[in-house]
């Protein structure tokens, strides 16, 4: 069974930058799609970035489009989410999964979760 392990997460101020990371044990990273979900308090998960298994594919919710940039080395056995130009309304708990089909947006296509990492942006 896989482990995914985020980090980066942290409190920055609107219109900063972070970049998380996403990672991953075992061999089979390379093999599958990998996504980046966010979790505001007392809402459901909700889908912001997904990539397929070589990285060449990369899908973003309307909301982050032009904002976040998804990527993976597969050599590292790590993915990432750059978050340019953050706002207080991306305050949320990030969660980076591993896919289990191509039906990336949708949030029971993933089958490994990490524990989730905290992002804060300041008004």
């Amino acid at each position: 069974q896989v482990q995914l392990v985020e980090s980066g997460g942290g409190l920055v101020q609107a219109g900063g930058s972070l970049r998380l990371s996403c990672a991953a044990s075992g061999r089979t990273f390379s093999s599958y799609g990998m996504g980046w979900f966010r979790q505001f308090p007392g809402k459901e998960r909700e889908f912001v970035a997904a990539l397929n298994w070589s990285g060449g594919r990369t899908y973003y919710a309307d909301s982050v489009k032009g904002r976040f940039t998804i990527s993976r080395d597969n050599a590292k056995n790590t993915m990432y989410l750059q978050m340019n130009s953050l706002k207080p309304e991306d305050t949320a708990v990030y969660y980076c999964a591993r896919a289990q089909g191509s039906s990336y947006y949708t949030e029971n296509m993933y089958d490994q979760w990490g524990q989730g990492t905290q992002v804060t942006v300041s008004s």
